[in-house]
C-alpha cells in the first residue's frame, strides 16, 4: 500500500511524501514524536473504503443531493434553475477561496453575478445568450478589478477567467438540458450515467486496479477502473435512454461511452487544479465528499457532452 492510499496522520500534505532527511530527523526528535498524533484505536476509525472514502457519509450526501434534483426537475421545474444558480454560486465561491494559494484574487461580486445571469440566460434564451453571458462576465470582472490596482491585475483576470469558463458557464449546459418540454428525462439521462461511470470506475479500479492511469495527477485512478466506467456507462445508457427518451440501444450506449470519457476528464481536470494549488479538496462543506466542486467535477464536463449529443439524437420536442 502506497502512502498515497493510506489517510494522512502525520501532518504532511498529500501531494508529496516527506523526504528521507525530514524523516530521519523527526525521528531522533522526542518532541516530534510526542506531538504526532496517535492512531485511533479500535472502535474510533472511521468507516473508509479501500478508495480512502468515508462512505457512509458519501452515500448519504449524494442521495441527498439526488433528491434535491430528481425534486426540483419533477414537482416544479423551474425550481432546477435556482438549484444550479446556487450550486454554481457555492462553486465560484469554492474555486475563489482555492485560487488565493497561488496569491490570486479574483473578485467574488461580479463572478457570482455572473454565473446566475449565465444560468438564466441558458434556460431563457438558449446557448448563444450562455456564451454571451460569459462575456458579460469577463467584462465585468475586468472592470471591477480595475479598482484594486494594478499589483497582480492579470494574475487575478486569468484566475477569473477560468473560474467563469470552468464553473458557471459548463453548468449553463445543465440549464440547456432542463429547458426543453423533456428536460427533466434528459437531465436525468445525464445523472445517471455519470453516477454509472463513477460507480463503475470505483469498483473496478478497487478490485482490479494495477495500471495507475494518471500517477502524477491522481495516483488511485487506474486504466482498470477507466475501462469499468466505460462499460458500466454505455450498458447502463443502453438501457436507460430507450425508456427515457425513446433512442435506439446503441445510441445510448454511445451516449454512455462519451459521457463517460468526459467525467473521466472533468475529475482529472480539477484534481490537476487541485494538484497546482496543493491542497486536498476544494473546501469542507459536503462530509464524505469534500467540497461541492469536488463532486461537481465531472458533471460540469459531461452536461455539454450530453447537450451535444441529445441534441443530435434526439432533438427537443416542438
Amino acid at each position: 500500500m502506497s502512502y498515497l492510499d493510506r489517510p494522512r496522520l502525520d501532518g504532511y500534505p498529500e501531494e508529496e511524501p516527506p523526504t528521507a532527511a525530514y524523516l530521519q530527523i523527526e525521528r531522533n526528535d522526542p518532541e516530534t514524536e510526542q506531538a504526532r498524533p496517535r492512531r485511533p484505536g479500535p472502535g474510533r476509525r472511521r468507516k473508509q473504503g479501500r478508495a480512502g472514502r468515508n462512505l457512509p457519509a458519501a452515500i448519504g450526501v449524494g442521495v441527498t443531493l439526488g433528491a434535491i434534483v430528481l425534486v426540483s426537475l419533477f414537482a416544479w421545474k423551474q425550481a432546477f434553475l435556482g438549484v444550479v444558480a446556487l450550486a454554481v454560486g457555492v462553486g465560484i465561491w469554492e474555486m475563489v477561496r482555492a485560487v488565493r494559494a497561488i496569491d490570486a484574487r479574483p473578485p467574488l461580486v461580479p463572478l457570482v453575478a455572473g454565473g446566475v445571469l449565465m444560468s438564466g440566460l441558458a434556460w431563457y434564451a438558449g446557448p448563444d445568450a450562455l456564451f454571451l453571458g460569459l462575456l458579460v462576465t469577463v467584462l465585468a470582472v475586468l472592470v471591477w478589478r480595475l479598482a484594486d490596482g494594478p499589483r497582480g491585475y492579470q494574475r487575478d483576470l486569468t484566475a477569473s477567467t477560468l473560474i467563469a469558463v470552468y464553473v458557471p458557464f459548463l453548468a449553463g449546459f445543465a440549464a440547456l438540458l432542463a429547458a426543453p418540454e423533456d428536460g427533466g428525462k434528459r437531465v436525468v439521462a445525464a445523472l445517471a450515467a455519470v453516477v454509472l461511470s463513477d460507480t463503475g470506475g470505483y469498483v473496478a479500479g478497487v478490485f482490479f486496479g494495477k495500471h495507475p492511469m494518471a500517477p502524477s495527477v491522481s495516483p488511485k485512478k487506474s486504466w482498470e477502473g477507466f475501462a469499468g466506467s466505460l462499460v458500466a456507462t454505455a450498458a447502463g445508457s443502453a438501457v436507460i435512454l430507450p425508456l427515457l427518451l425513446d433512442i435506439e440501444p446503441w445510441w445510448g450506449a454511445v451516449f454512455g461511452l462519451a459521457v463517460s470519457v468526459a467525467s473521466v476528464l472533468g475529475d482529472l481536470a480539477e484534481s490537476m487544479i487541485k494538484r497546482d494549488l496543493k491542497i486536498k479538496d476544494m473546501s469542507q462543506l459536503l462530509p464524505g465528499h469534500g467540497g461541492l466542486m469536488d463532486r461537481l467535477d465531472s458533471i460540469l464536463f459531461a452536461a455539454p457532452t450530453a447537450y451535444l449529443l441529445l441534441t443530435l439524437f434526439a432533438a427537443p420536442p416542438g
